[in-house]
């Protein structure tokens, strides 16, 4: 049987635990996933229940509000409504609702560009001329829960 110097196994030993270390302190491994979030909203001044609040959360700022079709609920109106988006990814994102009283599924306009049916945007970024742009309404989701609160436009 061979014996090999004290001096040799200590330096084999340290070899070994220098090219294992790495492997055993996660570098190499994909970096955790980042952690996603509930985003909670309350809606109020809904002025009736009649047909459906419809919410859309997007992080596209091209075609905001117009073609928001990332995150969607539907829910039935009342005075004060609350939304649930869960698992969203933390990114930058903005919302526009809709009181669709008649439940057609669209935003009614009156004289083809005023809008007859309740309205709001997160951040309740104001509306001057026509739709708040994204950036208005944008907000920033983390790893943690997110509540806003969105009051309903009523021009008629």
């Amino acid at each position: 049987m061979r014996h090999r110097s004290r001096p040799f196994q200590q330096l084999r030993a340290l070899a070994l635990g220098a090219a294992a270390g790495p492997l055993l302190l996660g570098a190499g491994a994909p970096p955790p996933a980042p952690a996603s979030a509930t985003v909670t909203v309350t809606v109020k001044g809904v002025r009736n229940a009649k047909g459906v609040i419809r919410a859309c959360m997007t992080d596209k700022a091209r075609g905001f509000p117009a073609k928001c079709s990332d995150h969607r609920l539907v829910v039935p109106a009342a005075g004060t409504v609350q939304l649930t988006f869960p698992d969203v990814p933390p990114g930058r994102y903005a919302i526009a609702l809709l009181h669709d009283e008649n439940g057609n599924g669209k935003a009614d306009r009156a004289l083809g560009m005023m809008p007859k049916e309740g309205f709001g945007f997160s951040r309740d970024a104001k509306v001057r001329m026509g739709p708040p742009s994204f950036d208005d309404a944008a907000f920033e989701v983390s790893g943690t829960g997110i509540a806003q609160v969105i009051h309903m436009r009523y021009m008629f």
